[in-house]
């Protein structure tokens, strides 16, 4: 999670840009008390508040895994339960 206000953060974000900027995810999930607050309430942020700004990220997140996936013609097999 990238927090802007902490110069650590775009450290961190510098040297995996560096390193691994062909593997990373473009999408930034930010820090928010949203998040940090839905394991609280035993919920993951989707079902706690999905209009949060962390949750809206997850979800870009998400769909960029998708179209990766898609653009190297992979498929992600997934059970439930």
């Amino acid at each position: 999670m990238f927090d802007p206000r902490n110069n650590l953060s775009f450290q961190v974000k510098d040297e995996i840009d560096k390193h691994f900027a062909s593997l990373r995810f473009k999408t930034i999930i930010p820090r928010s008390v949203r998040l940090s607050e839905a394991p609280s309430f035993g919920k993951p942020v989707l079902l706690y508040d999905v209009a949060s700004k962390g949750a809206r990220s997850y979800i870009e997140m998400a769909k960029e895994l998708l179209q990766k996936h898609k653009d190297k013609g992979t498929t992600i097999n997934h059970k439930v339960g």
